[in-house]
C-alpha cells in the first residue's frame, strides 16, 4: 500500500513538473518579441558560424535564432534532427541535396526536414544573415 502511494506520488510530481514546464513554454510564446539583427548579440557556434537567439533554446527545444554565415562558409554534408526553417536578410544561404543546388536569396525561404542530407554555406562574396527556426533541439550531425 505505501509503495502504491509512493508511485502515484511520484507520478503526480511529473505530471505536475511537465505541466509547469508546458506552461512556460506556451507564456513565452504568448509574448511580442522584438530584435533587431543589427542590433543583436551574436555569439559563435564553431568556424564561421555566429548566431543571436530570439525565443527558446537551441540547446533544449524548439527555437530561433539569426545565424550569420562567414563568406564562403562551407558546413559540409550533414542532417539535423529536427526541422529547420530559414528566411535569407542579406547575402545568400548556399544549399546542396541529391535534388540539387539552390541558392536562397534575400526573401526566399527554404524548410530542410529533419534527418534530411544536404550540405550548407554561404555566399563567397557577401556570406549570408538569416533568420532560422526549428521544431527541437538544434544539431548538426556530419553525414557519412
Amino acid at each position: 500500500m505505501k509503495r502504491s502511494l509512493l508511485v502515484v506520488g511520484m507520478v503526480a510530481a511529473i505530471i505536475a513538473a511537465w505541466s509547469v514546464g508546458r506552461v512556460h513554454g506556451q507564456n513565452e510564446m504568448k509574448k511580442v518579441v522584438y530584435v533587431s539583427s543589427s542590433q543583436a548579440s551574436y555569439s559563435g557556434m564553431g568556424k564561421g558560424v555566429s548566431s543571436a537567439r530570439i525565443w527558446g533554446d537551441a540547446d533544449k527545444g524548439a527555437n530561433a535564432s539569426f545565424t550569420k554565415f562567414e563568406p564562403g562558409q562551407d558546413n559540409g554534408m550533414h542532417t539535423h534532427t529536427n526541422d529547420v526553417w530559414i528566411v535569407v536578410l542579406k547575402g545568400a544561404y548556399l544549399y546542396k541535396d541529391d535534388a540539387g543546388e539552390k541558392r536562397v536569396a534575400v526573401g526566399d525561404f527554404l524548410r530542410v526536414p529533419g534527418g534530411h542530407k544536404h550540405w550548407s554555406g554561404g555566399d563567397a562574396k557577401e556570406g549570408a544573415l538569416f533568420y532560422a527556426e526549428s521544431s527541437g533541439k538544434f544539431d548538426l550531425i556530419p553525414a557519412k
